[in-house]
């Protein structure tokens, strides 16, 4: 553990890799409110983080304090199962770049967001930061997951042999303002949202999702993730990786319920029993992020209808 004094964030040059995306987008408005001013972002056309020349380039002009890295190479299980080389080889890219280069040029603090796809395919539910390389991963995704454990092993070898304070969070399946809510390849909450909204603006009598709703989820939403990176930041210099989650898990038939609710569709659902389940439960055991003191503020009906918000908000410029 590191006993190097930090500086607070309100005074640091605070580095955030990936500040497009669903995560980086909520780390930076966390910090705004929290005053923090020297915010150094870049986008991909700026700054290709897979080309180590120019990451190490900007690490040297700039010399962030602290680094949140949030950036990555993601997509659903097509993507993963048809580009499996890119996914590999992009994300440990990255991740090695920026971690080096914040090594190399003085940061003081790295902050690493790994996934909870890290874990095996059939962990002991919930499952605890202990279950990590226990087992097999699911296949669909491994290749992403192998990058992902790669970098978490990465922040823990260089705060070993070089004292490094690399800190590696693990969330769960997030959801919120600038989600993915394309039919094609969008996560379970988002598409529920646009199915039930356009079944709405259409007068549709039902409402078809696959399996048959009994399956268990975990969702917290990304400003609540956003929020325990920062109180973590601050406060833990572990190479122990730390579960990121809400403590409270929701069948896919109660998750469709409280959509419902919230776009206001009143019509039926009807569950295709002819299509997939996929895991009867995916739970993440938080009681080492709880014993640190935090714990999620947003509630699931709150977030959903604040997501829907920023939905409508926002329609004319998603994807179709």
């Amino acid at each position: 553990m590191s006993t190097t004094p930090l500086p607070p964030l309100t005074d640091a040059t605070i580095y955030i890799a990936g500040h497009r995306g669903l995560v980086g987008s909520a780390i930076c408005r966390a910090l705004e409110q929290q005053g923090c001013s020297k915010l150094l972002t870049r986008t991909h056309a700026e700054l290709d983080l897979t080309d180590q020349a120019a990451v190490r380039a900007f690490f040297d002009e700039n010399r962030p304090d602290y680094v949140f890295l949030s950036a990555a190479k993601v997509g659903g299980i097509h993507a993963n199962d048809t580009f499996p080389a890119d996914f590999i080889r992009d994300n440990l890219l990255i991740q090695t770049n920026i971690i080096d280069a914040a090594f190399q040029c003085g940061s003081k603090k790295l902050l690493f967001l790994g996934s909870s796809c890290i874990y095996p395919k059939f962990a002991p539910q919930p499952m605890q930061e202990d279950h990590l390389l226990t087992g097999e991963l699911e296949p669909t995704n491994e290749w992403y997951a192998i990058a992902k454990i790669a970098g978490i092993k990465m922040c823990q070898a260089y705060q070993r042999q070089h004292g490094f304070n690399a800190i590696s969070l693990m969330p769960t399946n997030l959801y919120g303002p600038g989600d993915n809510f394309d039919l094609k390849n969008s996560h379970v909450l988002p598409a529920l949202i646009r199915k039930f909204h356009e079944a709405k603006l259409q007068g549709l009598p039902e409402v078809e999702i696959w399996g048959t709703g009994t399956p268990k989820r975990e969702f917290l939403h990304v400003d609540d993730l956003a929020a325990a990176c920062l109180f973590l930041m601050e406060r833990y210099d572990d190479p122990a990786i730390v579960n990121i989650g809400s403590g409270e898990e929701v069948s896919i038939a109660e998750l469709a319920r409280l959509v419902a609710e919230a776009v206001g569709y009143e019509g039926a659902v009807r569950y295709n029993t002819d299509m997939p389940n996929g895991t009867p439960r995916k739970f993440l055991d938080v009681s080492r992020l709880t014993a640190l003191g935090w714990k999620s503020q947003i509630s699931l009906p709150q977030g959903i209808a604040a997501t829907y918000a920023w939905f409508l908000a926002h329609e004319d410029g998603l994807r179709k």
